[in-house]
């Protein structure tokens, strides 16, 4: 196959996995990897000490908690494709981090646990995607434990999600009496094995008497009629309608025993869309950006310290969007004109970071980088492309902060930068006073914050009630917004980047003021490049 971008972007498969916390998505990560090739055995790598970890949860809270803060990509070629999988934090704080992730993704697996179905969290993030017309595989985990009937999953899928399931697999039984699942395309029973050390046999026909060695013959009539009738009640999977976002393949499997894996990424390969065409704007214009063309473009997504406590590090996730990446090009920042040169770009392989020699469209490559890249930058050659920014939500809450040693307060505001211009938190500087505000959607982030400063930057903080419940971005001409800040003073402070931002006392404090501002806007999002 030849080198061109094109070819190269057509091979790619880059994807995100979401899913409630608990419904097994490390679990599933790390057995995506291994049916990829990735790495040699289920867990092997955390047995060979803390720096070999596959599992994406480098972070000591992560460890502790065995939840997913923060999300990085692994890389795998497979049967002839590049697979790029994005993680995404499964713990409902971390939402706006996980938002900015699927931006860099071209399709999604959504994980359901077999016994819950689709949990709130799940939900908030399936809309995400949809805002993002992102097509969705459906693996619904853990059958071998006991587990809801199938068709009330499939019914819970197209009720709440509006959309339609389209099994292209069949499970028979679940829980003790999970026995394997029929391939509904070709015809054929893929047999479980409860003891994953052996692994599980191959598919073997269904039409024929190598079923009978298991299932036994109510067991098999149980299965065949739930598949008859699943084809009856369910539309034909169409891949067109897959890709448009209206219909998602459903996979049934056991991500802890190995079982369903193979197939997932089977799906994955054969109708996951490659990169495609993205929107920018290039000298006030708007137009496309598509995976073959020569110059090399991306945006970063994401921005992460630290990833090696051994170095300071500072790595810019960036997402290929056209031409061919190789080790050494200048790329130019379109917000700020400055020109980098790439020298030492990292490639994530399961557990191994090695230097990228070239990336295509659809690679996720680390830039390490000092302060220089942020969240939403626009990358390529020329420096003229700029992609949509990345959003900024509104917090949910708002905290004080302060340093128990006040000779220290020096370095607690570029603590808080960092952590700010990685999407960590966000940072708030009041006009009036010293004490900074960072917000943050969720409780667990303040945790997560406390504990990055303390291990980093060896700082003792304290999170301390803030007056402030609210925060808004103000938009309007710059004298209507020195108007409203001339009569606010004790409520402004400005963003990381400088942008004026309304604290408030309550929403109805919002509303109050929004009435009597008409022509200042008061937004809960703000992009960012």
């Amino acid at each position: 196959m030849s080198n061109t971008p094109a070819a190269e972007a057509a091979r790619r498969r880059t994807f995100a996995i979401i899913s409630h916390p608990d419904a097994g998505k490390t679990t599933l990560t790390e057995n995506l990897l291994l049916a990829g090739g990735a790495i040699r055995a289920a867990g092997q790598v955390r047995a060979r000490g803390e720096n070999r970890r596959t599992r994406s949860d480098w972070m000591k809270i992560e460890r502790e908690r065995g939840i997913s803060v923060s999300a990085s990509v692994m890389t795998f070629d497979h049967d002839g494709l590049m697979f790029n999988l994005l993680d995404t934090p499964g713990h409902e704080d971390f939402s706006e981090d996980t938002y900015r992730t699927l931006t860099a993704a071209d399709a999604a697996v959504m994980v359901l646990d077999a016994a819950k179905g689709i949990e709130p969290q799940t939900l908030k993030l399936f809309e995400v995607c949809r805002l993002r017309d992102i097509p969705i595989v459906t693996f619904i985990n853990k059958m071998d434990r006991e587990a809801q009937d199938p068709f009330a999953l499939l019914d819970e899928i197209a009720t709440k999600l509006q959309l339609d399931p389209a099994p292209l697999y069949w499970p028979a039984g679940s829980g003790g009496r999970f026995k394997g699942m029929i391939d509904l395309r070709a015809q054929t029973f893929i047999p479980y094995n409860r003891n994953r050390d052996e692994g599980h046999d191959p598919a073997v026909p269904l039409n024929g008497n190598a079923v009978d060695r298991y299932l036994d013959p109510a067991e098999r009539e149980e299965a065949e009629e739930g598949a008859m009738l699943v084809q009856e009640a369910s539309k034909p999977f169409d891949p067109e309608a897959f890709l448009e976002g209206h219909m998602t393949p459903v996979i049934f499997g056991s991500a802890l025993r190995h079982f369903g894996v193979d197939e997932l990424l089977a799906t994955l390969g054969a109708f996951a869309p490659p990169p495609k065409a993205v929107k920018v704007e290039k000298g006030g214009q708007t137009s496309e950006v598509s995976p073959g063309d020569p110059e090399v473009s991306g945006f970063v997504f994401k921005v992460q310290a630290n990833m090696d406590p051994n170095h300071r590090d500072r790595i810019a996730f960036f997402r290929l969007t056209s031409g061919k990446f190789q080790r050494g090009m200048k790329l130019k920042s379109q917000g700020t004109g400055k020109q980098m040169s790439v020298n030492a770009p990292i490639m994530f392989f399961a557990s191994d970071r090695e230097l990228a020699e070239e990336a295509f469209a659809g690679d996720v490559i680390g830039i390490p980088n000092h302060g220089v890249l942020r969240v939403g930058d626009s990358l390529s050659e020329t420096g003229t492309l700029r992609f949509a920014g990345l959003p900024n939500f509104a917090p949910e809450i708002l905290r004080r902060v302060r340093v128990r040693d006040p000779l220290k307060a020096k370095h607690l505001k570029k603590a808080l930068e960092g952590l700010a211009e990685e999407g960590v938190t966000q940072l708030f500087r009041p006009e009036l006073g010293s004490d900074f505000v960072v917000g943050a959607v969720g409780q667990l982030q303040f945790e997560v914050m406390a504990d990055r400063l303390g291990n980093e930057y060896a700082l003792d903080v304290i999170f301390e009630a803030s007056p402030f419940a609210e925060a808004r971005w103000l938009g309007g001409t710059d004298a209507d917004i020195e108007n409203f800040r001339s009569t606010h003073r004790t409520a402004m402070a400005s963003d990381i980047d400088n942008s004026p931002v309304f604290l408030a006392k309550s929403a109805w404090e919002i509303n109050y003021v929004a009435e009597r501002y008409p022509k200042v806007s008061f937004q809960r999002t703000r992009e960012r490049g």
